[in-house]
């Protein structure tokens, strides 16, 4: 589906486009992963990428950080392509690079979330720490600051990363499958951390196999497997048809915990 699939909700007037999809199809070399994409995403919107394992909702997030190659139409993230882009875009993966047994601090781990803005070979300013400082409070762990980042929770560790990307400062944050795992009181201070940035602005692009997920924390729904099977507000787009198309199968669990269906 392309255009068609789209339902379009009206906007207020002088609202920013922060990630626009223009017909876009991404490839690894020759072989086609995503197919004729097609929406647009507002300022202060969370947008959640829903669609079984394997339907390039990673790589429809590695696209829009210029990691893979667009070889149709177009992405635009903030006016600009992807690349230029990224200094004001932020991005936590569903597994982190960071060795748990590496001896690092959860504040220092927070603070690599400036390095992009101060540069590396800078040593922080107060202002710096206390924007860390501050993405540490928003997501509820204040109190672990000078804790070793491998002892924490996975549901903490995942917390701590979001606040590495809350100081930064974005205006796009990228989100890959960051419920995964964790508990409830991690979810919620991710969800309020997730409203919060709403509220100043940013834009927010959520990877999810979670429909209440999806009601809770996002304004709207692209619905993905390989090619795009719906994008517009989260009511309209989670309907039994369109989950049936998208995974192939009946959808038998609409607003639970996850996306449940029977293959056909």
């Amino acid at each position: 589906m392309t255009e068609p699939s789209i339902i379009r909700a009206p906007r207020p007037a002088g609202s920013e486009a922060t990630l626009l999809l223009d017909h876009a199809s991404v490839a690894y070399g020759d072989v086609p992963v995503l197919e004729e994409l097609h929406g647009t995403v507002y300022a202060g919107e969370a947008v959640a990428l829903i669609g079984p394992n394997g339907a390039g909702k990673s790589t429809l997030i590695k696209a829009v950080l210029g990691l893979v190659p667009t070889v149709r139409g177009k992405i635009e993230v903030l006016g600009t392509s992807p690349a230029q882009a990224r200094r004001d875009v932020a991005y936590v993966p569903q597994a982190d690079t960071l060795d748990p047994d590496f001896p690092v601090s959860v504040e220092q781990v927070v603070m690599m979330g400036r390095y992009r803005k101060i540069g590396w070979l800078r040593r922080p300013s107060a202002e710096d720490r206390e924007r860390s400082a501050r993405a540490l409070e928003r997501v509820g762990l204040s109190g672990r600051a000078r804790d070793r980042f491998g002892t924490l929770s996975g549901g903490q560790r995942q917390r701590v990363l979001l606040a590495r990307a809350i100081a930064a400062e974005p205006r796009l944050l990228l989100l890959d499958e960051p419920f995964n795992g964790v508990d409830a009181v991690s979810q919620h201070a991710l969800l309020e951390a997730i409203a919060a940035l709403k509220a100043q602005g940013a834009s927010v692009v959520i990877s999810t196999h979670d429909l209440a997920i999806a009601h809770l924390a996002c304004d709207e729904v692209c619905l993905l497997n390989r090619s795009q099977f719906g994008f517009g507000p989260t009511g309209d787009v989670l309907t039994p048809e369109r989950l049936r198309a998208t995974y192939g199968g009946r959808a038998l669990e609409l607003r639970g915990d996850r996306v449940i269906v029977t293959q056909t």
